[in-house]
C-alpha cells in the first residue's frame, strides 16, 4: 500500500494550494479518503474526508475554505485550500479508511507521508 502526497509549498496568506495524494495497493474506490494535518508542536488533526459516493466530512473551522475531491479513475484524492492563513501551516497527510468509523487517526487504516504547507509572507 502506498499513499504519496504532494503539492505542498510556501504560499502567502490569502493564497491557495491544491494537494494531491496518489494511492496504490488497495481498492481505492472502496475506501474513504481523508486528509489530516499536524502543525509544529501540535497533535495531528482531522481536516476532511470523502467517500466514493460523494459524502464529505470537514472540520468546521476549515469548511468553506478547504474542498476535498477525488478521482477514482486516477486513484487520487485532492485537497483544494483557499484563503490560507498562517495557522494553516502544517504537514498535511492523506489517509484511507475501509469504512467510515469516525475522524480520529485510529479510524484510518493507511497513511501517506506528509507534504509541508507553509503559509507566510
Amino acid at each position: 500500500v502506498q499513499l504519496q502526497a504532494s503539492g505542498g509549498g510556501l504560499v502567502q496568506p490569502g493564497g491557495s494550494l491544491r494537494l494531491s495524494c496518489a494511492s496504490s495497493g488497495f481498492t481505492f474506490r472502496n475506501y474513504i479518503m481523508g486528509w489530516f494535518r499536524q502543525a509544529p508542536g501540535k497533535e495531528r488533526e482531522f481536516v476532511a474526508a470523502r467517500s466514493s459516493s460523494g459524502r464529505t466530512y470537514y472540520t468546521d473551522s476549515m469548511k468553506g475554505r478547504f474542498t476535498i475531491s477525488r478521482d477514482n479513475t486516477k486513484n487520487t484524492v485532492y485537497l483544494q485550500m483557499n484563503s490560507l492563513k498562517p495557522e494553516d501551516t502544517a504537514l498535511y497527510y492523506c489517509a484511507a479508511s475501509s469504512s467510515y468509523r469516525g475522524t480520529a487517526m485510529d479510524d484510518f487504516d493507511y497513511w501517506g507521508q506528509g507534504t509541508l504547507v507553509t503559509v507566510s509572507s
